[in-house]
């Protein structure tokens, strides 16, 4: 499982041209799975997103959590995070679990947020998304699970 996570002063999710989803102070999170993924893996990054600490306290260091600012989060389904480029210049997918599967575990990692932020907002799964942002800092991690939980 692969999380992009960008700390944004708003972020909003438009499809055909009507706005579906946008939240202010906070995280948008673009998020890819992989085979292996589970929900043992998806409880460890929502855990890990909820503890991170990058959100400017008083002196200016990163020691803020996101409920600590009272923000939000909007999620974006992403499977191109799964994109390869080991051979040639167009990528390669194969590595992104199948769409059937993966919405059951971006429904999932959706309401184990929902229950800490009741706020979440989210995309719409396999839909043509515009993605609109604004970048605080910019600050964004990539989180793996494959490096943080092995």
């Amino acid at each position: 499982m692969r999380v992009l996570v960008q700390e944004v002063l708003k972020a909003s999710v438009t499809i055909d041209s009507k706005e579906v989803a946008s939240i202010g102070r906070g995280f948008l999170l673009f998020v890819g799975f992989t085979q292996g993924d589970d929900q043992a893996t998806i409880g460890k990054m929502v855990d890990k997103i909820m503890k991170l600490r990058i959100f400017p306290d008083e002196n200016g260091k990163t020691n803020l959590s996101l409920a600590s600012v009272n923000g939000s989060i909007l999620s974006v389904s992403q499977f191109t995070l799964y994109g390869e480029l080991k051979e040639g210049n167009r990528p390669s997918f194969v590595a992104a679990l199948k769409p059937d599967e993966a919405r059951i575990l971006y429904a999932y990692f959706n309401n184990l947020l929902k229950e800490r932020i009741p706020s979440l907002q989210t995309g719409v799964f396999q839909a043509d998304m515009k993605v609109s942002l604004i970048n605080d800092g910019p600050f964004t991690l990539m989180l793996d699970s494959k490096e943080l939980f092995a």
